[in-house]
């Protein structure tokens, strides 16, 4: 079962400048986890929005069959980075999605949005 990233790359904080900055927010903070996911065996994808603008940036962790969450309130920064890949390593090797806090990363607390239950198996 693969665990996903899904990283929103149209996040910008505020203050964002078109006329300057090379890329968004989102689109830096992708960079930095993608590498960092890879070497953990974690997938990762860029989509553009996830709807959650005054909580950028933005990611979900994802796996079929398991809760699956979305953070935000990011800077982006590689301390970020790593911390998302990490928590997204424990979130794969747990049974249902669910780590337990005192093995969160420092991180990660106080960035989760939401939680989502997985998907039922079928639709009887």
């Amino acid at each position: 079962m693969t665990t996903w990233i899904t990283i929103c790359d149209t996040c910008k904080h505020e203050g964002w400048d078109a006329a300057t900055a090379e890329r968004t927010d989102g689109e830096a903070l992708a960079a930095r986890i993608e590498p960092l996911a890879a070497a953990r065996g974690i997938a990762t994808r860029r989509v553009s929005c996830l709807m959650g603008c005054t909580h950028g940036c933005n990611v979900a962790i994802q796996a079929a069959g398991k809760l699956c969450y979305t953070l935000g309130r990011f800077q982006g920064d590689e301390d970020d980075a790593a911390a998302i890949a990490d928590y997204a390593a424990l979130h794969r090797d747990s049974p249902n999605g669910q780590v337990p806090y005192r093995q969160w990363p420092q991180g990660v607390k106080g960035h989760f949005i939401t939680r989502h239950p997985p998907l039922p198996d079928s639709t009887e």
